[in-house]
């Protein structure tokens, strides 16, 4: 079923579904929008693809398009029963009714989301640690949490886009207007491809975990937050210096590969 703004009022008020805050829904309601969505992900027939958080199916129609085997998963009973009803003869599709945090993703090859605004950091870099075969991620996210994602400097830069930078590459697909949604946000989202192209996983996620700990206080300098991590100030002047970083640099003013060295270091 397409959802668009066509129909999806008379959808809401057939079946009483309204967005849940709590959950931060809301519905993508502009068709085309979706399915730009959608074609970004280069879904294969032979593809074991990943849908968390389908609310009404907006992608959903356009991903079984695909005739790839499809697992979409959802917090939310009713959203759970209402895509039960729609898709019940569809044996391509697999639906779940759970916390993504609760669920084993490592055999996907694609996964895509509309991120709960509340949690999208979180999902994020769970499906970066624990999709393991997944070659290609699509997500849609409120827009100022983007740079989250892709900077390599300034104050978004952090943890989350080393991990991204580390594992492979991101790209902006689309800026999407409050208006395609119902009901209408007080922001524009954006849509955004992460694509894998590094193996030594393992390492990427340690060197990951580290750059956690040396941003825990941005505010202070690497020598101070490295120092703390390793209990050990000595040790932590001995790495910079080898690594040739300034002790007075503060973790945002570090490249991300710099990480690296500093993880083969310690």
């Amino acid at each position: 079923m397409i959802i668009d703004r066509n129909n999806i009022n008379e959808i809401i008020n057939k079946t009483g579904i309204r967005p849940d805050k709590d959950y931060g829904q809301n519905f993508l309601s502009d068709s085309n929008t979706s399915k730009l969505i959608v074609d970004s992900l280069e879904i294969k027939s032979d593809d074991y693809v990943l849908e968390v958080g389908p609310g009404l199916g907006s992608l959903t129609h356009f991903i079984l398009e695909n005739h790839a085997k499809t697992a979409i998963i959802d917090v939310d009973e009713r959203m759970i029963s209402f895509l039960n009803a729609v898709y019940k003869d569809n044996k391509d599709l697999e639906i779940i009714n759970e916390d993504i945090r609760r669920v084993n993703i490592q055999d996907f090859t694609k996964i895509i989301s509309n991120l709960p605004y509340n949690i999208t950091t979180e999902l994020v870099n769970y499906f970066l640690i624990y999709g393991k075969k997944a070659a290609t991620m699509v997500f849609m996210c409120q827009s100022e949490a983007y740079p989250r994602f892709s900077d390599l400097k300034g104050k978004e830069y952090g943890p989350s886009s080393i991990l991204v930078h580390l594992l492979g590459t991101i790209e902006k697909v689309k800026v999407v207007p409050p208006g395609s949604f119902y009901p209408s946000p007080k922001c524009t989202s954006t849509v955004f491809k992460i694509s894998i192209n590094n193996h030594d996983r393992e390492k990427a996620i340690n060197v990951y975990k580290l750059s956690k700990q040396l941003f825990l206080n941005r505010r202070k300098t690497i020598y101070n937050n490295l120092s703390t991590y390793l209990k050990d100030r000595e040790k932590a002047l001995s790495i910079l210096e080898k690594a040739s970083l300034k002790p007075n640099l503060r973790p945002e003013e570090i490249e991300y590969s710099k990480f690296i060295e500093l993880f083969d270091l310690i």
